[in-house]
């Protein structure tokens, strides 16, 4: 890792690497930029830990009023993330502004949860907390994808996936141990969750440079002495939604949003394994370590795969291992080692679809609207897991949670089926 320039020229994350040597396959801005993942997922994972049982347990709501409060965690920043990736086109020091208002703001968020105690208060700072990611997620992708290059994306999205899966792994942990730890346990929890998340915007602001120049560097009129590029135009909202004109684009939305409407979100899933395997509830919190952990482990060894074997063929077959999951669920197997081995297969299908997807939509469109283009993929899956999660608690409180998850996996087979048919190899563009 290095200081960003603090001067106006910022600095260049892809620099000539000289006579005779090769670019890094994961560069340095991807280290800074998984770092500051990593410390902000510890702050959001404190409070996913423990968000269940808090609003569900100790708050009194209704499964439909948690789903509805979940649909917010996952969705409600999928509108921002459009107006994020847009903002950050262009060149200059745009994805790391715009990124940093967003850690920004949802570290700011951490804090009010203090104050909240009413479904109303609540949705409203999970609202600010989720703009926040809306924001910064885009950008954030956008600067991995310019960063590295075109043949390494997959190699460098896992690489930051596993750095930000350690938080998500270290995070309920710390929430655990507050919980044991404090009389004021979820006061206790939000009140930490803050402070690490202000932590995390200081190391994007010391550590990742302000200018991401695209990989492989700019052509050269004499050896060693690159050209300078001139500034491109900034794109306009026209161009960003007509990216949508791309057919591998095209399809790589309508598939994760397809797919998004079929995916059950990880709290549901964290409190049916919860009640399935009779679990106690101070071990709640410990349930998203086992996906965490896998998805750790094979986040960088899928994402390679995913560079070698075809982004969009691990992407599918992802789902299909969360297909397996949600039938381990519903089978007549429970107990200990039916929950470990449902967690084992979370973690590889978010191992196989996360990183994936964000490299399939960088080789999908060029450099300069990366920010607008990974905006669209990821709205379009956010908006579909918002309504998804609005779907499922409403199916749980009318049929019970065993039967809600039963009709979303037949629902997901039949979506992975089309989208198979959808995501057939097409030429992949270079930037």
């Amino acid at each position: 890792m290095y200081l960003a320039d603090s001067r106006g020229t910022g600095v260049t994350a892809a620099p000539d690497p000289g006579p005779g040597r090769r670019p890094a396959a994961v560069p340095a801005t991807v280290l800074a930029l998984g770092a500051v993942s990593l410390v902000t997922d510890v702050s959001s994972e404190m409070v996913t830990a423990v968000l269940p049982l808090y609003v569900v347990a100790g708050l009194g709501l209704s499964p439909l009023g948690f789903g509805l409060l979940d649909g917010i965690n996952n969705g409600v920043g999928a509108l921002v993330r459009l107006a994020g990736g847009h903002l950050a086109d262009g060149g200059g020091r745009r994805h790391k502004t715009v990124a940093g208002l967003g850690y920004a703001l949802s570290a700011l968020c951490k804090p009010l949860l203090l104050l909240a105690h009413t479904l109303p208060v609540i949705s409203a700072v999970l609202a600010a907390d989720r703009t926040g990611k809306g924001l910064r997620t885009a950008p954030r992708d956008a600067m991995i994808s310019l960063a590295t290059e075109p043949r390494h994306r997959g190699r460098a999205f896992g690489v930051h996936r596993a750095m930000d899966t350690t938080g998500a792994l270290l995070g309920p942990l710390v929430a655990f141990a507050v919980l044991r730890a404090t009389v004021d346990g979820y006061d206790a929890v939000f009140a930490v969750s803050g402070c690490v998340a202000l932590l995390g915007v200081l190391v994007l602001v010391l550590f990742v440079p302000g200018h991401i120049a695209p990989a492989p560097a700019p052509a050269t009129t004499a050896p060693g002495r690159p050209v300078p590029s001139p500034e491109p135009a900034r794109p306009t909202l026209r161009d960003a939604v007509g990216l949508l004109r791309r057919p591998e684009l095209r399809a790589l939305t309508l598939c994760a949003t397809l797919l998004g409407l079929t995916t059950v979100s990880d709290s549901f899933l964290y409190l049916l394994l919860q009640r399935e395997g009779d679990l106690p509830a101070h071990l709640f919190p410990l349930l998203p370590l086992g996906t965490a952990a896998v998805f750790l482990l094979l986040a960088l060894p899928l994402g390679a795969l995913a560079d070698r074997a075809g982004r969009r063929r691990l992407f599918l077959a992802g789902h299909g291992v969360l297909l397996l999951g949600y039938g381990l669920v519903l089978s007549p197997w429970h107990g200990a080692p039916a929950v470990v081995a449902v967690l084992v297969l979370h973690g590889t299908f978010y191992a196989a679809t996360d990183g994936v997807l964000a490299a399939a939509t960088a080789a999908a469109v060029p450099a300069r609207h990366q920010g607008a283009g990974q905006a669209l993929v990821g709205t379009g899956q956010a908006l579909a897991r918002f309504a998804c999660s609005l779907a499922f608690g409403a199916a749980w409180g009318l049929w019970g949670g065993r039967t809600a998850l039963a009709v979303t996996a037949g629902a997901l087979a039949v979506s992975a089926v089309v989208a198979a048919f959808v995501l057939r190899p097409v030429p992949e563009v270079s930037p």
